[in-house]
């Protein structure tokens, strides 16, 4: 088994407070809601967002894959942090063992966010993992950030 890690930065506008609340908090339904196509539902099979949740996320029809279990490894309200695993579904196609992912929200000088994710990838045996597999699951994740931005700056009352 091998492990590769990879990070990404994202800035946005919104404030962490209200990108956590958004995102992680409210996400299982604010998600489906604003990119229907590629999320059709999310729903708790265990506890409800604190650690040791698991969840099935549908995907939509605009997706190659079915559907995903993720366990919640750590959630952090104070400092803005949430680890979640991606334990099972078709999108890891037999090949990975899990997927986590560790997101932290901290404030920008210009009073929005800064976004960091190290997505920590667990290959079955002696599969290597391929450069574009990564790059296509971090500009689908990067597609639902921007569009909760969106959302947020068009309605900025929202949360």
């Amino acid at each position: 088994m091998g492990v590769f890690t990879y990070e990404s930065v994202v800035i946005t506008a919104i404030p962490p407070v209200k990108m956590f609340k958004a995102c992680i908090l409210d996400g299982d339904t604010l998600i489906p809601k604003i990119g229907p196509q590629a999320f059709k539902s999310v729903e708790y099979i265990e506890g409800n967002v604190e650690a040791g949740s698991i969840k099935k996320v549908t995907f939509g029809e605009g997706s190659q894959f079915k559907y995903m279990k993720q366990k919640v490894e750590a959630i952090d309200k104070e400092n803005f942090v949430y680890i979640y695993s991606m334990v099972e579904g078709d999108a890891l196609m037999n090949k990975l063992e899990k997927i986590t992912y560790e997101t932290k929200l901290e404030a920008s000088p210009n009073g929005g966010s800064v976004c960091r994710t190290t997505s920590k990838y667990y290959t079955i045996s002696d599969f290597e993992l391929k450069e574009e597999g990564i790059k296509a699951g971090k500009y689908k994740a990067l597609g639902t950030f921007k569009a909760i931005e969106a959302y947020m700056l068009e309605n900025p009352n929202a949360y």
